[in-house]
């Protein structure tokens, strides 16, 4: 009689009418349970390398696609070779002890390989390979196994169940637990060890039908992976010293992105997602380009909104106005704005600004802010990274400019970074000519004025802004700028409104909206083309 079939029997003597249920053993618990801690491992890989990649690389939307896009093949190409492998359960436990080895390893290779060489196509791409083949193995060698010990009819349902849960278990633990409590480097040796733990039980408890030998291998991963767990601090600092020219004070990944301060004696310098926000060198000359011409040109300037600048720096630029009452700084990450909140070092770049009675600080999402947001503003400034994918160039399209001029006054101003007129020309123009396009609420059927001005920035180069307004002033040329500034005079700005022939305004630049985006495309093509 067949293994499965006596299973069925014995379960179901003394059932009603002959129904019986297959025995929950304790190898068929486990490997139910196996089923689940796997999924999530596997999920978790998946999500380590796609964040990793879009922290090193830029536009998260493409590098989660095709991260996401590689793997899932990947597991499909696993399932198929899955048929090949003859002792179901000696490949599902060396499958096991590859994915804690390989997956363990994933994040710490990433790192060291951009910090050496600035690249990680060849390991991020063989590791999804290699992961995802070894995760699509997973159901098929367990659904044999289950077969193989008796429990026929436990195969597919409860075990396409339990990876299922597993990869939900993950999608929510990623997010909400890991990535606010562990580094990426840490996380992916965890799971690593999560892994070889899952073989190790599972050498444990079929002993009597897998090779002693699978216990060394195992054993020395182990030991290798809790080791690099005890040493993933140094390791982070050891990729930070290869990644940033200077000494790392802060590293820190949050939520929403990995923070990174550097010093070198007075010189400071911040990093989200391994870019470059501002150097303490020079970016006075950004603040003040950024901040004072709207401020100066504006009737009134006593309510203030800047989104972005979590640093504090424009809404110290923005606080030396004397006419200033309230300021509403709304950035994403309240890990930044408390940082340049308590930070005595970062506090001393700001001047104390953040902590202003007079400024209120509110961590949200821009878009999502500005959508539910009643106040009404003298002065709107857009202080917002760079639109190097679609999640920030949202925050450059005219949908999101008409939710600003709603909250702008009839005779308000607002004023956007606009990126490099000179390394991403035609995107400086999309971003004007966005603003452009944008509906004038005081003016039915009309759109807003703009004024396009660029400065120089010895850390970044030529540096764009763009000023709009339902009605700029008839004179921009003297704008009312308070004393103290280290860069700006009435001079700086009228020669900030020319433009070489090089940068001219294109005759046909498109609209950046929510359902199309060139000014992604042409931002990444002008960047591209002169640091590639």
């Amino acid at each position: 009689m067949p293994a499965d079939e006596g299973a069925t029997g014995a379960a179901g003597a003394g059932g009603a009418g002959g129904s019986h249920r297959p025995e929950m053993t304790p190898k068929v618990a486990w490997l139910l349970a196996a089923t689940f801690l796997v999924a999530v491992s596997g999920l978790i890989y998946e999500l380590i390398a796609a964040t990793i990649s879009s922290y090193l690389l830029g536009d998260s939307i493409r590098q989660f696609s095709f991260v996401i896009g590689v793997f899932l093949s990947s597991m499909g190409v696993g399932a198929w070779a899955s048929r090949y492998v003859d002792d179901a359960l000696s490949g599902f436990v060396r499958a096991q002890i590859a994915l804690g080895a390989i997956g363990g390893a994933l994040g710490p290779v990433l790192f060291f390989s951009y910090a050496i060489y600035g690249s990680v196509g060849l390991p991020l791409y063989g590791g999804l390979v290699i992961i995802g083949a070894l995760s699509g193995m997973e159901i098929p060698l367990i659904s044999r196994v289950m077969k193989e010990i008796g429990a026929a009819e436990f195969r597919f349902e409860n075990v396409l169940t339990a990876d299922y849960i597993g990869a939900l278990a993950a999608s929510l633990a990623f997010p909400l637990l890991i990535i606010p409590n562990l580094p990426l480097m840490s996380a992916s040796l965890a799971f690593g060890a999560l892994n070889l733990l899952v073989a190790g039980f599972s050498l444990y408890l079929f002993a009597d039908r897998l090779p002693r030998g699978l216990w060394v291998p195992w054993g020395a991963l182990l030991l290798a992976m809790l080791a690099g767990l005890v040493a993933s601090e140094r390791l982070v600092s050891a990729v930070d010293a290869r990644l940033f020219q200077d000494e790392v004070i802060f590293s820190e990944t949050t939520a929403y992105q990995s923070i990174v301060i550097t010093r070198f004696d007075d010189r400071y310098r911040l990093f989200l997602n391994h870019s470059i926000q501002f150097d303490s060198l020079d970016e006075h000359r950004y603040h003040e380009a950024l901040v004072h011409p709207a401020m100066g040109l504006a009737p009134s300037a006593a309510r203030v909104l800047v989104l972005g600048g979590g640093d504090g720096m424009a809404v110290r630029e923005v606080l030396r106005h004397a006419g200033v009452e309230h300021v509403t700084l709304v950035d994403l990450d309240p890990r930044v704005t408390d940082l340049f909140a308590t930070h005595p070092d970062l506090v001393a770049l700001n001047n104390g600004a953040l902590n202003d009675p007079r400024v209120e600080i509110v961590n949200a999402d821009a878009w999502v802010w500005a959508a539910e947001a009643d106040g009404i503003y003298d002065v709107i400034i857009a202080d917002l990274p760079d639109p190097r994918s679609i999640g920030l160039s949202k925050l450059y399209t005219v949908e999101f400019y008409a939710m600003l001029v709603e909250r702008l006054s009839g005779h308000g101003l607002m004023v956007t970074q606009a990126g490099s007129p000179t390394f991403a020309t035609e995107a400086f123009w999309i971003t004007e000519a966005t603003l452009a396009a944008t509906r004038n609420p005081m003016l039915p059927g009309g759109s807003l004025d703009t004024l396009a001005y660029q400065t120089y920035l010895p850390s970044f180069g030529n540096w764009g802004f763009v000023m709009a307004g339902p009605a700029l002033p008839a004179d921009t040329r003297v704008p009312d700028l308070p004393e103290g500034l280290r860069y700006l005079t009435l001079e700086v700005w009228e020669a900030s409104q020319a433009f070489g022939v090089d940068q001219a305004r294109p005759d046909q630049v498109p609209v950046n909206t929510i359902q199309g985006h060139p000014l992604v495309a042409a931002y990444q093509r002008g960047w591209e083309f002169w640091f590639r």
